[in-house]
C-alpha cells in the first residue's frame, strides 16, 4: 500500500486507532472518508477535520453497508482502499447464560461486519487499477484474552480469513494487509490510562513508518505486539497465556 494518493474508507473510525489513523492518511495526502451509526458523532468531525470525509453506515446491518456503498461510488468514484476498523470488545464470564448477547453481538461486529464490507465492496476495488483491503485483528488473535473469549475467537476469525482473502485475490490488482494491534490507550475496555497498554500516538507513529518501509507488507506489527504474534514459534506460548490469564478489567 503506497501512504499516499489513495481514497481510503474507513467504517468504524470515529474515535481510537480508526480516527487516529484516518488523521495521519488524510495527513499523509489521501483522501479519506470514515463511517458510523451516529450522525451527531460524523458531523461533529466534519467540524473539528476540515476535509475528512463522512457517512453513515451501521456495519451489523447489511442493507446499511450496501447504501453506504453505492453512496460512496456517487461521491467517491475513486475509492480504492477499505479498511474494516469497527470492532467491540466486552469481557465475558462464560459461566453467565447471560454472555451469549455479548458473544452474538460481537461476533455480529467483529466477523459478521468484516466479511459483509468485504463482499460488498470487493467487485469495485477489483475494477481499479491498484487498490487495498486491510482488515484490522489484534495480538489477542493468537494467544487469547481468556477476560474476553469471543473477541479474541472473532480476531482469530478475522485473521484466518484475511490470509485466504489474499490467496484467493493473488494474482489481481487488490493487495490484502492485516493490521494487528497490541493493547492500545483507547477506549475500548478502558484502556486510555492503562500502562500497560502502548500510547496510541506511539502507535500510529509505528504503523505509519511501517507502511511507508514496507508498500508490499502482509502483516503491518509493530514491536509491541510480537510478544503476543510470535509466542507459538518461539515457544513461549503458555507462559503467555498464564500472564493474560491474571488481567481483569
Amino acid at each position: 500500500m503506497n501512504i499516499t494518493g489513495n481514497t481510503v474508507f474507513i467504517p468504524g473510525a470515529t474515535s481510537g486507532i480508526g480516527l487516529g489513523l484516518a488523521l495521519r492518511l488524510r495527513a499523509r495526502g489521501n483522501t479519506v472518508i470514515v463511517g458510523g451509526r451516529r450522525t451527531a458523532l460524523l458531523e461533529q468531525l466534519r467540524t473539528e477535520h476540515a476535509g475528512l470525509g463522512t457517512i453513515a453506515v451501521d456495519t451489523t446491518d447489511p442493507a446499511s453497508i450496501a447504501a453506504a456503498r453505492d453512496e460512496l461510488a456517487q461521491r467517491y468514484p475513486d475509492l480504492d482502499t477499505l479498511i474494516t476498523m469497527a470492532g467491540i470488545m466486552e469481557p465475558e464470564d462464560l459461566r453467565d447464560p447471560a454472555s451469549l448477547d455479548v458473544a452474538e453481538r460481537t461476533v455480529t461486529v467483529n466477523l459478521l461486519g468484516p466479511i459483509r464490507l468485504i463482499n460488498a465492496f470487493l467487485p469495485g476495488l477489483a475494477a481499479r487499477p491498484a487498490a487495498t483491503i486491510m482488515t484490522v485483528t489484534s495480538g489477542l488473535a493468537y494467544v487469547p484474552l481468556p477476560l474476553t473469549p469471543t473477541y479474541n475467537a472473532t480476531k482469530a476469525a478475522v485473521h484466518s480469513y484475511t490470509e485466504s482473502l489474499r490467496v484467493q485475490l493473488a494474482g489481481t490488482a487488490v493487495q490484502v494487509i492485516e493490521l494487528v494491534p497490541p493493547a492500545t490507550r483507547t477506549t475500548l475496555m478502558r484502556q486510555e490510562q492503562d500502562e500497560h497498554a502502548m500510547p496510541l500516538d506511539e502507535y500510529l507513529d509505528e504503523v505509519m513508518a511501517l507502511l511507508e518501509a514496507d508498500p508490499r507488507a502482509e502483516q503491518i506489527l509493530v514491536e509491541r505486539v510480537k510478544f503476543l504474534r510470535n509466542a507459538v514459534p518461539e515457544g513461549r506460548y503458555r507462559d503467555v497465556l498464564a500472564a493474560l490469564s491474571g488481567y481483569r478489567s
